[in-house]
Order: C-alpha cells, then structure tokens, then sequence
C-alpha cells in the first residue's frame, strides 16, 4: 500500500469563514427553525403551486421557424384550426362493403346512426360523411368538435359513448373511433401509468442503494427525505413559473428526474464528509463545519455549474427548450439550497442517531471504498501516458457512430401500436391516404389584392375547401402534396401569382421539420455556450486554466461516447434485445437535453474529485500522491452517487415511450461512463500529465490545515 506522508503542519493563516461555512453553523445551532422553515416552504411551494396548476403550451406557443409564423398569421385573421375525430366503419375481415352486400347495408345503417348520434351532442360543431374509401372496404363519417385543440381530449368522452352505442348496434362491423384527441386520451393515460410504476420504483430502490451506502436506516433516508422534498418544491414553483413560460408536456418528468438525482447527490456527498470527519473524532458541529467548508463548497460550485449548463438551453430560442430549462433550473436551486441549509440541522438535530439503526450485514459493508480503486490508480499514475491516450482513444471509438445520427420528432405516427387508438389509425390510413397528409399553405395579400389572392389558390391541390378570412386577404389551404414539394413548388409559384405578403407552411409536418431544423442550428450555439460557461466557472472555482480546460475536454470526450452509444442502440439491432423496436431514428431534441443535463450532472463528480485532489495539494503533498488519494478518498461516494443516478434513469429507460427511453438510456450511459472510465483513469492520467500547470495561474500549493483529521 502506498503511504501518504503528511508535510510537517504550520499554523494556517486567518482566514474569513465562507458563507456556506456560515450559513451551516447557524443551521447547526438553530435546528428547529431551519428545518421548520425549509418544510414550510416546501409546503408553501408545492401546495400553491398544485392549488394554481401549470399552464400548458398551446401549437402557437411551440411553434418555430416558417411553420410557426404561418400559425401566426393564420390565427390572427381569425383562423381556428378544426378538431376532427373521425369514425371509421370497416367489416371485421377488411372485405368489401358494397352498396348489394349485406355488410355494406349494415355500414350505411350504421353510419346514419352516427350521423343522427354525434350531431345531436354539444360538443359537436358539424358532421360530414359518409365517404366510401377508394376500395370500397370502409366507410368513413367525420365529426369537427367545437373549440380548439387544447380542450378537445376532455369532449372525447362523449364521442365515445355514441361509437359504442352504434358498435353495440351492428356487431357484425367494426365501428372504432380515431383522431388527435381520441388518441391523445388513451395515450395519456398510458403514459400516465407508465410513469406512476417507474417513480413508484425509483424512490424504493434509492432507499435501497442508500442502504447499501451507509448501513444506518436514518442515514440512509436523509438523502431520499431531501431528495423528494426538492422535487416537491421544484415542481410547485415550476407550475408557477409555467405561466410565464408554458409547459410542452415535458418539464415534470424532467424535474423528478433531475431533482432525485441531484437532490440525493448533494446530500450524499455532505454525509460522507460529515461522517468521515466523525470518525476522525470531530464533533457534530465541527464536523458539520469541515463538511460544509469542502463538500459544501463542492456542492455550491456543482450547483452553480449545473444552473448555468441548464442555461444554456435558453439560448435554442425555442418553447418547448426554455421551459425545460427553467423546470430543471428551478429544482437544482431548490437541492442545492435544501443541501446547504436544512441538512446540517438534520445532522446535529440526530446526533449519534444518524448511523442507526444499523442494517445487519449492510452496516458492516458500508463505509468501505471500492478495493480496486487504490490498485488502479497505482497503475495509471504509474503510467498516466499509457492510460490516457488508451481511454482518450476508447472514447474516440464509442462516439464513432453518431457519425450517423439521424434525428426525427416524435409524431403521432411513431406512437405504439399496443394503443387501440393507434390500431384503428394504421386501418384509417390504410384506407384513407390522405387523412396522414398534414400540410396547410397560409397566404396573405396586401389590401386591393383579394381577388388575386383567390385566383391564386384555386388551382392548388387541395384536400378539402380553403379557408378564407372575412377580410378576404388570408387563406389557408389543405393541400394533398409531400411538404417538400410544396415548399419548392407551391409557395414560390404563389407568391408570383397573388403578390403576397405572407406565404408559409404549417401543419404537422412542417412542424416537425421546423423543430428539428431550429435544433440543429442551435446545438453549435447551445454547446458553444454550455462549454464556455463551464470552463469560466471552473477557472473561477479553482483559479486553474487547466482543470478548466481539462473539464470542458471531459465533457466533450464523455458526452460524444455518450451520443455514440445512443445511436447505436436506437437505431440499430441493440434496440431489439432492449424490447423497443429500432426507429431508425435519435428523438430530434433527446441529444440536446442530455448534452446539458449531464454536463451539469457530471459535474457533481468532477467538482468534488477535483476539490479533494486540491485539498491535498494545498497541504503540500506532491501531484501524484493528490491525486491517488483526492480520487481514492472520493471513489465510495462518487460511486454510490452514480449509482443513484444510473438505477433511476435506467428504470426511465425501460419505459415503453420511446421518448422517455431514449433520454433515459442517454442519461444513464452517460453517468455510468463518467463516474467509471472519466473519473477513474482519464482525469487522474490527464491531471497527472498536467501536473506542472495543474494550479496555474492560482496559488499553487498553499499549506492549509483543512480539518483536525488531516483529512
């Protein structure tokens, strides 16, 4: 075993208490009141938050690019785009229902019936139909609800029970209800499900991991109590603040994820030190003190870093990213606050009880660094050049496949066909070719040229009649034609003709490629800023052009094997032995997300790993022995941490929403390579390489007694 020799110890200069230092004492000796206050404002949040409710996005507030301007326009002049459920009346067998045929004397029977049905409810604004297919084996009858998109899931309901009405008439047929808002309903509500068993499992098996940790029940709840409690508050001000920026759908299943990821690994870190300088024999106040001076420390700068990486997403210029960003902003405040304020009350407040009772068995493993951890380290820093340039090269390889990313939004088309809705979808597609087309042209002329303006239009293939304003100067047009072509052929040819103002397309499909364009102008930008923010608040953190330079060389090293692994399990064979079939396709906005969540998360280990090395150093030891012990002494809670993290986006992982899967699958390779191959052979080896400039242009090595243990 490798000795560490201690310098002889020299009286450490005055120095200012550190806020954090501070604010932890007062913590430590008003413990009531800090953790009185901190439930309280958890209370407060959480409950006005739910009392007042999130505002959720409508298509006009997620819109970008062409796509979204021309929604603009349109429902400026008035247009409200319809809402149309249709029911589709087929024969069980996928046979013809011809006018002779008994089948096909049943299905007009039955489409009379919805006729007289879905036109007497108030929630229907108008019925058409019924239109045979082109082969004649289904009929189809259509119904424009009233209002708009954002409250039509909630007159599904109604719809329903007549289709059943009609299905329990004529048994014979297939009679099944389809559109945005029937399939929206059912697919919410599997979703929902799906989501309550994974945080129905999360929160179990983090008790578990910690358990594992440290041994002590009451040790191992702490985490988990602080943990919930900063989702609970995170999601309370995030529905709050989603009436300034409004919610796509997402942001609460960012937050859960984000909050008990953070909100466990800061407690974590602050037990660990707070316990190892107990049994160094510091009391609980002085060792309350020392933690909040180093891993306290560690968590304020973590915390800051992961804020500003969250930041970052601001700059995509997009809804649907601006409300992510501000939902994990909100919650990694919340942890990071919770951390340094209520934790060391709870500290004090248990005293000796904070390590019982102790687990059977559990208690005596916890505590114990990973074994091969020292044995490694000795052999990297024994040939750092050897170790750096081989896992320098494995991640190179890993990332080789984004080389073939190929990124596509999420669609209703790309939702599973476990749902009935989406079954009954395929079967209306494959009879009505045209109902899958979701291209709308948006004209608007200058006053005087309405008339050209309806010249214009009229010979443009459209699926069904023009809309025109009352005002007689937009119109919005269905069109049957691939939004490719229209953007190349349609809209120049109809600019000339009319001598518009405006002319753009929307509908699904235009937005669709929006988003995705819009994100792949931004992800230079966004990773730009991410990275420039990073390598500033390390270089203010430890005053260190290297280490910062280092951090933003892992990031990019770590995060591109990340994406790499990615895409080879979504679009290739690997995404069949993890049961989801291969879309051929990364989600268009996962990458995005988890490049900014885990350069913040993976700052977590970074900035106490580091922290450690420079305690050691500045104590005077020499770079290689810093850096063995800084990693050694950090591996046990670095590894608890991610394992955390990886069980509880591994769980988000085996969702069966491809969305939910791939971030989960992103989120937990990344972790598990950062916390392992980065943080255990590529920064000790790179840092030991540095290690003439490793301080500079700061104090190199000043001599600070950090703790009564030496430690």
């Amino acid at each position: 075993m490798v000795q560490t020799l201690e310098p002889p110890r020299v009286a450490p200069p005055a120095r200012r208490t550190p806020l954090v230092e501070r604010v932890a004492l007062w913590s430590a000796t008003h413990r009531w009141t800090a953790i009185g206050l901190w439930a309280l404002v958890v209370a407060l949040t959480f409950g006005v938050g739910t009392a007042v409710g999130p505002r959720d996005a409508t298509a006009l507030d997620l819109g970008v690019g062409e796509s979204g301007r021309a929604s603009q326009v349109a429902a400026d002049a008035g247009y409200v785009d319809p809402v149309v459920e249709n029911v589709l009346i087929t024969s069980p067998d996928g046979g013809p229902l011809t006018a002779s045929s008994d089948a096909g004397q049943a299905a007009d029977a039955a489409a009379d019936d919805l006729l007289t049905g879905l036109g007497a409810l108030d929630e229907v604004a108008a019925v058409t139909g019924p239109v045979p297919s082109d082969d004649g084996t289904a009929v189809l009858v259509s119904a424009r609800l009233v209002g708009t998109a954002d409250d039509a899931q909630a007159k599904v309901p109604a719809l329903q029970d007549v289709v059943t009405d009609v299905q329990a008439d004529h048994p014979d047929l297939l009679v099944e209800e389809v559109g945005t808002a029937s399939i929206g309903v059912e697919f919410d509500e599997w979703l929902g499900a799906d989501l309550e068993k994974a945080t129905g499992l999360s929160i179990p098996l983090t008790l578990l991991i910690l358990l594992v940790v440290f041994g002590a029940i009451v040790m191992a709840g702490v985490p988990l109590v602080l943990g919930v409690g900063s989702v609970a508050s995170g999601l309370g001000l995030w529905m709050l603040a989603s009436h300034l920026v409004p919610d796509p759908g997402m942001v609460l299943h960012l937050i859960v994820l984000v909050g008990l990821a953070v909100g466990v690994d800061y407690s974590l870190f602050y037990l660990r030190r707070f316990r190892e300088e107990k049994h160094a024999g510091a009391g609980d106040v002085d060792a309350v003190a020392i933690a909040a001076r180093t891993a306290g420390h560690s968590v304020v700068v973590s915390g800051i870093a992961v804020t500003l990486s969250m930041a970052g997403l601001y700059v995509a210029g997009d809804t649907t990213f601006s409300a992510l960003a501000t939902g994990a902003i909100l919650v990694v405040l919340v942890a990071l606050v919770s951390a340094v304020t209520v934790l060391p009350a709870m500290l004090v407040l248990l005293g000796r009880w904070v390590d019982a009772p102790r687990v059977p068995l559990l208690g005596r493993l916890s505590g114990r660094e990973p074994r091969f951890v020292p044995a490694l380290q000795r052999r990297v820093l024994a040939r750092p050049v050897r170790w750096a340039v081989g896992s320098v090269l494995l991640l190179v390889a890993l990332a080789a496949p984004l080389l073939g990313i190929s990124l596509h939004n999420t669609t209703v088309a790309d939702f599973p066909r476990t749902l009935s809705t989406m079954q009954s979808y395929d079967r209306l597609v494959a009879a009505y070719p045209e109902q899958a087309s979701a291209v709308q042209l948006v004209v608007q002329v200058p006053a005087g040229q309405e008339d050209a303006l309806l010249a214009g239009i009229a010979d443009l293939p459209a699926a069904a009649d023009p809309w025109v304003s009352d005002d007689g100067r937009t119109a919005v047009v269905p069109l049957d034609e691939p939004l490719d072509q229209v953007r190349a052929d349609d809209v120049p040819a109809v600019r000339d003709a009319t001598g518009a103002s405006f002319v753009g397309v929307t509908g699904e499909a235009a937005q669709d490629a929006d988003f995705t364009a819009n994100l792949q102008r931004a992800m230079p930008v966004v990773v730009a800023a991410v990275l420039a923010l990073t390598f500033g608040v390390m270089l203010l953190a430890f005053r260190s052009l290297a280490v910062a330079g280092l951090t933003v060389v892992l990031n990019l090293l770590s995060l591109g094997a990340t994406f790499g692994i990615l895409t080879a399990v979504a679009q290739g064979s690997w995404a069949e032995a993890l049961g989801f079939p291969s879309s051929g396709h990364v989600v268009s906005w996962i990458p995005l997300l988890v490049f900014v969540v885990l350069s913040g998360l993976s700052l977590d280990y970074h900035v106490f790993v580091v922290s450690r090395i420079r305690e050691h150093a500045q104590r005077g030891v020499g770079a290689a022995e810093a850096i063995r012990a800084g990693v050694v002494g950090t591996a046990g809670a670095v590894t608890s941490a991610a394992v955390v993290m990886v069980a509880v986006f591994s769980i988000f992982g085996l969702l069966s929403f491809i969305e939910l899967k791939q971030l989960g699958i992103g989120l937990a390779v990344g972790v598990l390579l950062d916390a392992t191959l980065v943080r255990l052979v590529t920064l000790p080896a790179l840092m030991l390489l540095a290690r003439r400039w490793l301080w500079w242009p700061g104090v190199r090595a000043r001599r600070a007694e950090v703790s009564p243990a030496g430690r």
